[in-house]
């Protein structure tokens, strides 16, 4: 791959684009990251209600700091990686909620969330064993994944039905092959990757018009 295109694949260099760390999104990642533990600590004590309201605020952080990074100029690396590990300490706490407030009702969907938790886990340790690097790619799929494990949340916590639990596991293990399959392609270490397909695209166009000599 040539170097132009490395450039235009990577879309954000390592400086940020404008601001420096303190920047909008930063902050929302920021109160999502620790606001996690907090979301845990309710589920603790047993407050369904408090913990559904909290979850909904932190939920809505992240769809947030990506809709205002790009209006405000202020992409960054750090920034994309501090995002996703703050989603990592949300789902986290959301899971450990989740469990402690229903956990005799989620009993019996043991292996649809098993298979969410396994393939996130195996594909952020083949993105670190590769690159050294948390995976940051922030896919439609995983904007997509998002939708669906809010409304399961919503469903479970309102003893609804646990049939959006199993769609949304589903959604979440897609993202997550999703993700090995784009560390399996890039060569070095991306940000903001909107899909595979879109990735294999650009790559071809890239290849048409600098064919290696």
């Amino acid at each position: 791959m040539t170097e132009s295109s490395r450039e235009s694949a990577n879309q954000i260099d390592d400086q940020g684009h404008a601001a420096g760390l303190l920047t909008v999104p930063n902050a929302l990642c920021l109160v999502r990251l620790l606001g996690s533990p907090v979301l845990a600590w309710v589920a603790w004590n047993q407050q369904p209600q408090a913990f559904l309201w909290l979850y909904l605020f932190l939920s809505m952080t992240d769809w947030f700091d990506g809709k205002l990074a790009i209006l405000l100029n202020q992409r960054s690396v750090y920034g994309a990686r501090l995002d996703s590990w703050a989603d990592a300490a949300m789902y986290t706490a959301l899971l450990f909620g989740l469990l402690r407030l229903h956990g005799p009702v989620l009993q019996s969907e043991w292996l649809w969330m098993a298979a969410a938790v396994a393939t996130y886990a195996a594909s952020t340790l083949y993105g670190i064993a590769k690159f050294r690097r948390w995976p940051s790619y922030h896919t439609k799929m995983a904007k997509t994944s998002w939708l669906f494990v809010t409304l399961a949340t919503i469903a479970v916590l309102a003893e609804w039905s646990t049939w959006p639990l199993r769609i949304a596991a589903c959604a979440v293990a897609l993202t997550n092959l999703e993700a090995m399959l784009i560390t399996a392609t890039v060569s070095e270490w991306k940000v903001d990757v909107s899909s595979w397909f879109s990735l294999r695209s650009a790559q071809s166009e890239d290849d048409a018009q600098h064919p290696e000599s």
